[in-house]
């Protein structure tokens, strides 16, 4: 069988790496995919265009398509699952209406207190004024986040009014974000520990993915600006036993069971971000896909087949379905532009020491081929993943890889991992 995966980056290429591990597959297509999807067995890039569903379909329907993942974000609230199911092509991603959990901060906020869902108090503006208003109403730290996608960086800390104030003129009058700053959410700032909870899900069934939990921030000892993410590890010694059976009854279930209630049956990587403190539990967000750069990490340690995963959520069989872990430790390490999340240079020659450890493994983010050389097309441009007996050799062994890539203006955290260690 063939296997389509669409998007470029680190999580698609851990995809990809993994969908072409089923005996079952012949080939995989990444679209657009980069330097390492290109150069994966059993897998080649396809340039389609991603605004031109009927063009996907088309490709679908020519090569025999048995399986579309689509990793990022926007083609999934833009509604490509829904068109390609609508076509009789397996489609593994939610539907237009249930990507708005990801697509609209508001309509997430709006559901969670519909639901009973715990997360921050919040209120919701389409204008600079009314917004700026609310303000002095309120205690600091707050957080500001513009409400439509902003590709993890939409996301403003504020220690007092004044920061709030120039998060508000950034959005609304710069357009830093563009249209996803059309409106905005202030929420109170919630003080604990981050972690990732990531589950598939088919309507009412639910599979938790192995525990993982990411660093955003771009500086050691997670400080600096919010970053897409700088690396990650699974499992998160954070989540307990008796953490993930609270994360299923308080978040997951009432979120797939709300859904419903909505008409948008959920099918797909469902990704709650939480902040937890005192064993108290609180929803900071909802993606609609795998985190990035949590899939490498977390498919790293998946012995059992992705595809078929996939697949029987799509033929609502989930229940019958037997998910197997590696019990070793993970840890991803992200290698960026220097300059990123801000503005970086791209276009670096790339070179990699060869390596023959079957249990490290450097996931291409942003790179590109040309030439026959690699060079860096993007902010987040690799991550190094390793596995280990623990979390601490795991994080060795993923920054002796680190050290195996070179390119003009390499950036990485040098304390990727240090939270679940310590």
């Amino acid at each position: 069988m063939k296997v389509l995966i669409i998007g470029s980056g680190g999580r698609e290429h851990a995809l990809a790496w993994k969908s072409s591990q089923d005996e079952n597959v012949s080939e995989v297509f990444v679209s657009p995919g980069n330097a390492g999807t290109a150069l994966e067995s059993k897998t080649s890039n396809i340039n389609l265009d991603l605004d031109n569903f009927e063009s996907i379909k088309n490709f679908c329907k020519e090569q025999d398509i048995k399986l579309v993942i689509i990793g990022p974000e926007q083609p999934l609230v833009q509604g490509l699952s829904d068109y390609l199911s609508n076509h009789d092509i397996n489609s593994f991603g939610p539907s237009k209406g249930a990507a708005q959990l990801e697509g609209s901060k508001t309509f997430s906020k709006d559901f969670f207190t519909k639901y009973g869902i715990p997360t921050a108090s919040y209120a919701s503006f389409d204008n600079f004024k009314d917004a700026h208003n609310y303000l002095r109403k309120i205690n600091y730290p707050t957080v500001v986040k513009a409400d439509g996608l902003a590709a993890g960086k939409g996301v403003i800390i504020c220690q007092n009014e004044i920061e709030a104030e120039d998060a508000l003129v950034s959005i609304f009058k710069d357009n830093a974000f563009g249209n996803a700053g059309s409106r905005v959410v202030i929420e109170d700032f919630l003080e604990g520990e981050e972690a990732s909870f990531i589950a598939v899900v088919s309507k009412d069934k639910i599979i938790p993915l192995a525990t993982s939990q990411d660093h955003k921030a771009i500086s050691d000892g997670d400080i600096g600006l919010n970053t897409g993410g700088m690396g990650a590890y699974s499992p998160a010694p954070i989540v307990t036993e008796e953490l993930e059976k609270k994360i299923m009854d308080e978040v997951m279930v009432p979120t797939v069971n709300g859904l419903i209630a909505e008409k948008f049956p959920y099918l797909g990587f469902l990704y709650a971000g939480l902040m937890i403190k005192d064993n108290d539990i609180k929803v900071l967000e909802f993606n609609c896909r795998f985190g990035d750069p949590e899939t490498q990490p977390i498919l790293f340690r998946l012995e059992s087949s992705l595809v078929k995963l996939c697949l029987s959520a799509i033929n609502d069989d989930l229940d019958a379905y037997q998910i197997k872990w590696n019990e070793k430790h993970s840890c991803g390490v992200v290698i960026a532009s220097n300059g990123y999340p801000e503005s970086y240079e791209s276009n670096k020659e790339v070179n990699i020491e060869e390596y023959e450890d079957t249990e490290i493994k450097l996931f291409h983010a942003g790179t590109k081929m040309q030439d026959d050389k690699i060079f860096t097309n993007g902010g987040r441009v690799f991550c190094a993943t390793a596995l280990g007996n623990d979390l601490k050799e795991a994080q060795e062994k993923a920054y002796n890889l680190v050290g195996k890539v070179n390119f003009d203006g390499a950036y990485f955290r040098k304390d990727i991992g240090y939270k679940g260690i310590k």
